[in-house]
């Protein structure tokens, strides 16, 4: 099989499902997005972090691949004729964001109370994770615009919310294991 089909080069790229719609699509760019987190995501694993975190990363980038794969299915095209789904694969569900909410609460519980915002940084796997933060709030939003169009599954949704708040504590974490200082932010007074 060949890379490249030479069907994109006037624009449009195809669904799941075969409708063709536009590159810049909103669809195309909600999943696109959860691809370019994903990618990011990857940088922090390949960070050196403890295996258990790479673990639960790599979980987390097969999740985001079947999130994806859901966005890139319309509504009319998630039923075949015959009546089975189009996605024959496990789906985010909410053991998806249970799994996500535990890993948080796993890790806040090492982490001192927060008293004021983080300004991100202090180490590179830290900034990546505070990169890809602010990615999977952009895929969020892109995806609530989205559902405002076309509904989508509301586990979508909420994995993103869940997955933004991982990545958060996440980089607290990584501040914590690489005993990097967190750097407050307090806003100079007039």
């Amino acid at each position: 099989m060949k890379i490249y089909t030479k069907t994109g080069d006037t624009g449009t790229t195809a669904l799941f499902g075969g409708t063709r719609v536009k590159k810049y699509n909103l669809r195309i760019d909600s999943y696109g997005t959860v691809d370019e987190l994903n990618a990011y995501i990857g940088l922090i694993k390949d960070q050196k972090i403890h295996f258990d975190i790479k673990e639960s990363l790599l979980k987390i980038q097969n999740e985001l691949f079947t999130l994806g794969a859901m966005l890139a299915t319309p509504p009319e095209k998630e039923t075949l004729k015959s009546g089975k789904e189009r996605l024959n694969i496990p789906k985010i569900d909410e053991d998806a964001i249970l799994f996500l909410e535990n890993e948080i609460d796993k890790m806040d519980t090492e982490l001192p109370q927060m008293t004021h915002f983080i300004l991100p940084g202090g180490h590179q796997a830290v900034s990546f994770c505070h990169v890809a933060r602010c990615v999977c709030r952009r895929a969020e939003r892109l995806s609530v615009e989205l559902n405002d169009q076309e509904t989508i599954n509301n586990d979508i949704l909420k994995y993103l919310n869940r997955l933004s708040d991982y990545l958060f504590v996440l980089a607290r974490k990584l501040s914590k294991d690489l005993q990097v200082e967190e750097i407050k932010w307090i806003p100079k007074k007039k």
